[in-house]
Formats: structure tokens, sequence, C-alpha cells
């Protein structure tokens, strides 16, 4: 069988130097969540890069079930933190808590234009409709 995209290496070590290495635009997009089955079925769109504002539920890990808003992106660490989604620490600080892309729901999307752009881009069903 043949290489699919030549650009892409499939060795390990390769694909994990580009990963740790990657830059901030290519951290958005591998920073990915998938949408909500009402999502889904609205825009045709099964994943969107997660930006601040997007509203999520937690789908693994002991925090599973946990909803609320995407305070941030942290792009250098790969994790997002959501509101009310904290963890004391000894001296009774709160911090928030870093949470994988992957492991949450997209509920609620944050749309602008560029973002309804991307949207009809990729599946059609977008807000050309409307």
């Amino acid at each position: 069988m043949t290489k699919l995209n030549n650009g892409i290496s499939a060795l390990r070590r390769k694909s994990r130097k580009a990963y740790f290495q990657a830059p901030s635009s290519i951290r958005r997009t591998i920073m990915s969540a998938p949408l909500s089955k009402e999502l889904r079925e609205k825009h045709g769109v099964r994943a969107m890069p997660i930006r601040k504002d997007d509203e999520v539920i937690i789908t693994r890990g002991s925090l599973k079930g946990r909803e609320g808003k995407i305070s941030s992106v942290y792009r250098l660490k790969y994790v997002v933190h959501v509101e009310r989604v904290t963890r004391e620490k000894v001296n009774g600080q709160s911090v928030p808590v870093g949470i994988s892309p992957s492991k949450v729901l997209i509920t609620k999307l944050k749309l602008d234009k560029d973002r309804e752009a991307i949207l009809v881009r990729k599946g059609g069903k977008g807000m050309s409709s409307a």
C-alpha cells in the first residue's frame, strides 16, 4: 500500500517531534473537540477547533458529566480550562484543571463570521441555508 500523504510521516519519532514542536496555528487544529449530536446534525460537521466561550460537557475521567464554558485554551500544554472545574491546592488556593480537548463534547458554539465560514466550508449544511 502506498502512502496517502507524503507530507505526514508515519514514523513514531517524527510524529512526536511534529506534535511537540507544532506552532500555535497547527496546535489549534490538533486541539479539536467533537460536536454534540444536535450540532453535528445541524451543521454536518463532526469536530471543530475549540475556542474560548464554547460550552462543553466533559466526557471522560473523574470529572465526567461536568458542564461549563471554556475559560481558556492553553495551546502550549494542549489543554483547555473549563469554568468551575477547579482543584484545591494544599494551601487552599483553587486552580483550574487542564482537560484534553478530545475528552470534551461541544454543546454550544460561539459563532462569529469566521467560524460560520469554517462550518460552511467543512459541512456544507452551515449558515448558507439560513
